[in-house]
Parts: structure tokens; sequence; C-alpha cells
């Protein structure tokens, strides 16, 4: 499933690349940009919690199946919009939406599905190798799209990402099931009721939940914003947008890395913090950056820390919650880890125009940092576990 899933990510990324450089380029506005990541996560604020639903009640593997399929479906008719040549800027947003709204039920089916593939102490690890491979195809994924994009087109890109579905597809099918949920007949109402209960009884998970949502809204736009940083600020084109990206991914797998040879560790919670803290810094830094190769290494060092700190607070989160109980409450967790991104990357394109692309990265980054301080001396509950 590892191998299927990295092939799938990495078309996904491809294609990403190619949408965001489309976007920006039919458009040459950032709002596009950040309504392009708004709309592609609003299902997943709508009806995740819908998904986590299913994911205690029936085949998780089912679930992810049609998860699958619906976003492939998606990748191959925008290829043929493009490849026809009447492709605009309302078709990709729809498209954006619908595949959202797949990812809306098969993100709570994946992360309840993950843990029960390995044993409890094998948590971390696996947590740890899923952000790896997550973000190798961060680095490889930009790097093939900046290529193909240059060389053959945005169809191909899309194409491509099409294909890549196959590989997870098959590996669902191979995957050896430890733990299928239990039918129940309670009503999914009451269902969403015993999660949200799970989650405000557990000591730190509801504190967990407040800062996944707060470190997306203000953390991952410095990715989102990358095609106008490259445009505006570097006057480069999408070929820099791909070497910057595969920075940022690069960093990533290492902040990945560093996660996995940390192990079982005491004050995880405190370490995330502080890395979140160090991600603040390093974004005001790169706002006022005017050098490439120094963006560039500031870019790798945010990538490192923001895939640090989010691989600790869900090792943390996957290791408070029950087999039982882990789709609801994970959909909880990851539907305010993914709309928190979608969200600040809206607001933080609206007020690029007013008051400038750098002087807003600075100041998301500074926020970041009065975030972390707040949860290392106010509210400690985080630091505990």
């Amino acid at each position: 499933m590892w191998t299927g899933a990295c092939v799938s990510t990495i078309g996904t990324f491809v294609q990403q690349f190619a949408q965001s450089w489309l976007v920006y380029s039919l458009t040459n506005d950032a709002f596009y940009l950040g309504l392009d990541l708004f709309l592609g996560q609003l299902p997943i604020m709508l009806f995740s919690l819908v998904g986590g639903v299913f994911a205690d009640r029936t085949d998780r593997r089912k679930v992810l199946l049609m998860s699958q399929y619906i976003q492939m479906s998606c990748a191959f008719l925008l290829a043929a919009l493009f490849a026809f040549h009447v492709v605009q800027v309302w078709h990709i947003l729809t498209l954006s939406f619908i595949v959202g709204l797949g990812q809306s039920f098969g993100g709570p089916a994946y992360s309840a599905l993950l843990p029960t593939l390995v044993d409890p102490e094998d948590l971390s690890n696996a947590v740890a190798m899923n952000s790896i491979q997550f973000n190798l195809a961060r680095i490889i994924g930009p790097t093939i799209g900046g290529f193909a994009y240059t060389i053959f087109g945005a169809t191909w890109c899309f194409a491509l990402n099409g294909l890549s579905f196959i590989a997870v597809i098959i590996s669902l099918y191979m995957i050896q099931l430890k733990f299928v949920p239990a039918k129940s007949s309670v009503s999914i109402l009451n269902s969403m009721k015993e999660g949200i209960q799970f989650i405000r009884h557990r000591n730190g998970m509801a504190a967990l939940v407040v800062l996944a949502f707060c470190s997306a809204f203000l953390g991952f736009p410095l990715n989102a914003f990358l095609p106008v940083f490259v445009k505006n600020v570097f006057g480069k084109g999408p070929e820099t947008l791909a070497v910057l990206m595969a920075c940022s991914g690069g960093g990533a797998v290492c902040g990945a890395l560093f996660v996995a040879s940390l192990g079982k560790v005491k004050q995880q919670g405190r370490l995330a913090l502080l890395i979140l803290g160090t991600l603040g810094t390093i974004m005001i830094g790169f706002a006022i950056s005017r050098r490439l190769p120094l963006s560039s290494v500031l870019l790798f060092a945010g990538g490192a820390a923001i895939m640090a700190a989010a691989a600790l607070m869900l090792t943390l989160a996957q290791m408070i919650v029950t087999d039982q109980m882990r789709g609801r409450v994970m959909s909880v967790y990851n539907l305010a880890f993914r709309s928190g991104m979608p969200l600040g990357s809206l607001v933080i394109g609206r007020l690029m125009p007013i008051f400038g692309v750098s002087y807003t990265m600075a100041g998301t980054g500074a926020m970041l940092v009065l975030l972390s301080s707040y949860f290392l001396l106010v509210n400690r509950r985080v630091t505990k576990l």
C-alpha cells in the first residue's frame, strides 16, 4: 500500500503544480489560487464528520476505493478539457470541489485504516513513513510536473495524475485487513456526537485539534503562494517554482525522518510547539528575502519544520484514540487540519493585494510564533503529552 500511495501522491503533486500555475496564468490574481485551494477543501469541511462515521461502521477499504475512483475521473476530465482547449477557471474550481468531496470520505477512512495495519509500538514510525512518502512525492511530483508542463503541456500532467490512481487501487485490493468495523444501528448524528464527546473528555485531545487548525491556517500558505513569490518577487517562471517546491518537499522528508528517528519519546507536544515557533521565524525570513538561494534554503528548513510538527501532533492524536472511535475522532482532527489550509489561503490571498506579498507573509509568520508561545506558556495541555 505504501508504494501505491506514493505513486498516487506523486501524480497528485504533478497535477497540483500544473493546476496552480494554470490558474494563476489564466487569472493573474492570487485570490484565485486561494479560492481553488478553498473549494478543494470545502467538501472536507462540510462532510468529513459524516465520512468519519462511515469509516467506523463500514469497510474502510471500500470507502477508500470510492474516493480513488472519483479523483481519477476528475483528473482525466480536466486533461480532456485542456486537450480540447476549452478549459476555463470555473472548470478547474468545480473539479477541485468534486475531488474534495471524494477526499472527505477517503481521508477519514485512510486515517482510520493506517494504524490498524501496524502494531501499536510501530505507530509513530508508520506515521513518519507515511509523511516521508507524501513528501518524497512533493519532491518528485513538482520536478516531473515542471518538465511535463514545459515540454508536453498541462494535459500530460493531469493525465499522469489520473493514471497514478491505478497503483493505489491495486494496493487496496491486495492488503490484508486486521480490523473491520462492526455494523452499527446508531444514527449518524449520535455517532458524530460520540466522537466529539471523546475529544472533549480525553485529556489534551481538544487542544491538539485547535492547534492543528491554527498551525495549518498560518503555516501551510507558505507553499500555497509560492507562484506569487516566483512571478512577482523573483520574476521567474514554472522551472523556478518546481525548484522551490522541491526544496520544500526535501526539507519535509528530512523533518519526517527526524520524527521517525525519535521513536517514542517524552514531551512530544512541547517539541512540536518549539518547532512551530521556529517555522514562524523561518516564514518571516523568507518574506523579506530577495535572494533565490537564501529563499531556497529557508523553504527547505520551513518544509522540515512544518512536517516534523505535523507528524508529531498526528502521532499524539493517533496514540490517544481507540480503534472503535478512530474514524470519527480523526475525522474531526483532519477536518481541523485540512480546513485550516484553505481558510488560511483564502484569507491571506485576500490580504496580499492590500498589504503586499512580503508584509502579509511576514505577519503570518509572526502570528505563528505567538501561537506556539501561547501553547507553551499559557495553555500547557499539549506540553504535557
